[in-house]
């Protein structure tokens, strides 16, 4: 096998799992948010961005494969993040696909690929927005990559069933993206008569008719291609940690 093999399968994963639907909106919307909120999602991800440009310097260092398995985690972002189904007011419900590069190379670099993603998605494709960027961020490639490595790190510890691992960490991680959009939709539009909490709650069960079997889909998915890598690296086509 080659390693263009390896190209070539969790590309054909990416694209066939789901078939994409052209919509007008992704994640939360241009102009949806009030300014300030804005700018306050915006300033939380500097933090995360700069120690996220640190790991991805330290993980291009170790070697082509590893520079190689990097832009692919990039491209499966990419596509499962463009999949998607209009959900609330202001945003939609898609996978996620952050679990992947959060398992294999830490959440911080998930950020760093996250905000590329987004920003390529809110320029090219009219999906998502510059302006509600720090917030697509911190939802998307930051709280969902942080769930997804601590629950991995949490389970991966029972060698008898590591792919459950593998599944928890990417659909709880594609969960709690959506949480957390639903808590930053909550805030700018909190409800009328029971407030934030209230609203939370209202953007969390429309969110979930769509959201939990994509959250599902996105597992397996992983589980999927994380064992076409890892049966690339017992094979020594991968040159990886």
């Amino acid at each position: 096998m080659k390693k263009k093999d390896l190209v070539r399968n969790i590309s054909l994963v990416a694209l066939f799992s789901l078939t994409p639907q052209i919509t007008h909106a992704m994640h939360i919307m241009e102009g949806f948010l009030p300014m300030k909120w804005a700018i306050i999602w915006g300033v939380l991800c500097i933090p995360f961005l700069v120690m996220g440009l640190k790991a991805i310097k330290k993980n291009l260092g170790k070697g082509a494969d590893e520079k190689m398995l990097l832009g692919l985690v990039g491209g499966f972002v990419f596509v499962l993040s463009a999949l998607k189904i209009p959900s609330v007011t202001g945003s939609c419900s898609h996978p996620t696909g952050v679990g992947l590069g959060a398992i294999l190379f830490g959440p911080t670099s998930m950020t760093v690929i996250g905000l590329i993603v987004l920003l390529f998605q809110s320029l090219l494709l009219a999906h998502g927005g510059l302006t509600t960027l720090g917030a697509n961020v911190f939802s998307m490639a930051i709280v969902g990559p942080f769930v997804s490595y601590g629950i991995f790190k949490l389970l991966k510890g029972d060698k008898k069933n590591p792919k459950m691992a593998v599944f928890l960490a990417a659909t709880l991680g594609d969960l709690a993206t959506y949480v957390m959009t639903s808590i930053q939709l909550s805030i700018a539009f909190p409800d009328s008569a029971g407030g934030m909490i209230a609203s939370i709650g209202k953007f969390l069960t429309v969110f979930a008719v769509t959201q939990i079997p994509l959250a599902i889909v996105e597992g397996i998915i992983t589980v999927i291609v994380y064992n076409l890598i890892v049966q690339y690296k017992e094979e020594g086509v991968l040159d990886i940690g």
